[in-house]
């Protein structure tokens, strides 16, 4: 999971991103966590979000990055919080 946020000084917003490979995709089978993609695949990824909302006109900061257990944890919660 790369944590993020959105929006201006005035008004930012939560938008976290959900980074996942299909179960049984043989081409990325060795990927069962976010550090087996790299360093720099994973800086090419941020810098791909940043720029994806600097082109709508909008800032997009990145806070972290998650493993699996820390974003089944958060799609939990956000699932119980619906």
């Amino acid at each position: 999971m790369i944590q993020g946020e959105q929006g201006s000084k005035d008004g930012k917003e939560r938008n976290d991103r959900i980074v996942a490979i299909e179960q049984d995709n043989h081409s990325f089978a060795d990927i069962k966590h976010i550090d087996d993609l790299g360093h720099k695949f994973l800086r090419e990824l941020e810098e791909f979000f940043v720029n994806y909302h600097r082109l709508s006109g909008e800032r997009y900061q990145i806070l972290g990055v998650k493993g699996p257990a820390g974003a089944r944890k958060d799609v939990k919660q956000g699932m119980a919080a619906a």
